[in-house]
């Protein structure tokens, strides 16, 4: 800040500071030729008198004239001998005929300028004006000045313009100086609390303090380290949960392994039974790795929402659940499915629904049917699967999509690896969806998911 506001100054002030100069030096010259013209107006008629009336005349008046005591008066003749001087080392009657400007100003003709002067030692600047009486010349004025006083005057009216730059730059130095302490302040705790995050320290909060861009960042920083917390607890406690679940079916594994190499040799018929509980736990376990890893994908991501056709959506679920349900002596039936457009993920949909469906089969009596319903509200769709089956309490609902949770008499399921309700929960997550367990009136469950109409 302070470099712009000393290039701004430098380029605004240098140029005008030398106009300055140009104007007062010029001001100076137009007022030294005025006093000049008006001592020369007033010796004119003293001009004409005889000698040496004439020379103490022309003193007196120049002697009473307010002129600068580093200036020099020089009066002369029509013929260019010197009459009157106010500089006592002049002696009258030297000729001054071979000065530029004197010459000039006998002619008629007013000048000013400078020049080097030998008698003075520097410059000089010089204005030379006519004694006229009508047309008739009648002598000349000469005021001199040394070009150094000249400058110093000159200077010192450009004195203001230079205060006026040091104390700009005096402001930028106090605001620049306000202006940092505002911005790092906010900026080092930001970096504080950064440093703390990476040191594993997964509540740390960066306050959020000073302008709005450091604010905005800071929220940013707490939403992003809220985040990053959340993930890696959930994934601290999938990671236990997982290692656990895995334990079971493998220790199983195991034992049936066991027991079959030990029931080889002697018994057959036990061994085979022990390799196909062996390969039970191994369907187990397969489908439970594929499990976590659909949670593992679904976890903290975003599905792109797309429009599309909730009921053929629908009716192709249906048709592909139909055949594992008939096995099992039950129907699936489609009530209120009525073409409809949706927009959200349909790879988050089908796989919610291939959960309730599964889930459904698995509680329903066998002789009895599933019921899909789309019910059409203002804004939303609730597509609801139903099952008869013995239901869950409120409390059972409410923990449904725990990972690993699996409802009590569950527990030595094959297929079961409480992760279904928790993928389900994942992807509505992602997909922006509403998931819930409600009971259905015939006493079984109700599984929904609202969906957004397009």
């Amino acid at each position: 800040m302070v470099g712009l506001v000393g290039v701004v100054l430098i380029a605004h002030d240098v140029p005008l500071a030398s106009h300055l100069r140009e104007i007062e030096r010029d001001r100076l010259t137009t007022s030294i030729e005025r006093d000049a013209f008006t001592i020369g107006g007033q010796i004119s008629p003293a001009l004409t008198t005889a000698e040496p009336q004439r020379e103490q005349t022309i003193a007196d008046i120049v002697g009473a004239f307010d002129v600068d005591s580093s200036s020099t008066v020089v009066v002369v003749d029509r013929n260019g001998y010197l009459i009157s001087s106010t500089d006592p080392t002049h002696s009258l009657g030297d000729d001054y005929v071979s000065r530029p400007e004197i010459a000039a100003a006998l002619l008629g003709n007013p000048s000013s300028g400078s020049r080097p002067s030998v008698t003075v030692g520097e410059d000089l600047v010089y204005v030379a004006v006519p004694v006229l009486s009508g047309a008739e010349v009648l002598g000349a004025v000469r005021i001199t000045y040394p070009k150094s006083v000249l400058d110093a005057r000159v200077n010192e009216q450009l004195r203001g313009l230079l205060i006026a730059a040091a104390v700009s730059i005096a402001m930028a130095i106090a605001v620049a100086i306000l202006f940092a302490r505002t911005v790092s302040r906010p900026l080092e705790d930001l970096r504080q609390a950064t440093d703390e995050l990476a040191s594993g320290r997964l509540d740390v909060l960066a306050p959020e303090s000073g302008p709005r861009e450091t604010r905005q960042l800071a929220r940013s920083f707490n939403s992003m380290a809220g985040r990053l917390g959340n993930l890696i607890n959930r994934q601290k406690s999938f990671a236990g949960d997982a290692s656990h679940q895995l334990r079971t079916p493998l220790t199983a594994l195991r034992l049936r392994l066991e027991q079959a190499s030990e029931a080889a040799a002697t018994n057959p018929d036990a061994t085979r039974e022990h390799l196909e509980e062996a390969l039970n736990e191994t369907d187990r376990l397969t489908h439970l790795v594929e499990q976590l890893l659909q949670l593992a994908r679904a976890e903290g991501s975003v599905l792109q929402a797309t429009n599309f056709d909730v009921a053929e959506l629908v009716n192709e679920r249906i048709e592909h659940w139909t055949y594992l349900a008939a096995e099992r002596g039950i129907e699936i039936v489609a009530e209120d499915v009525v073409a409809v457009q949706a927009m959200t993920s349909e790879l988050a949909l089908r796989e919610i629904l291939d959960n309730y469906l599964d889930n459904a089969i698995e509680a329903s009596p066998v002789g009895s049917r599933i019921e899909v319903i789309v019910v059409q509200e203002a804004n939303d769709l609730d597509i609801v699967v139903r099952d008869h089956g013995r239901g869950l309490t409120d409390e059972q609902r409410r923990n449904a999509f725990d990972r690993f949770w699996r409802a009590p008499g569950d527990s030595n399921r094959r297929s079961g690896s409480g992760l279904g309700l928790a993928v389900v929960a994942q992807l509505a997550d992602a997909a922006g969806l509403r998931v819930e367990l409600r009971s259905s009136p015939s006493g079984g469950i109700d599984a929904s998911v609202k969906v957004k109409r397009a």
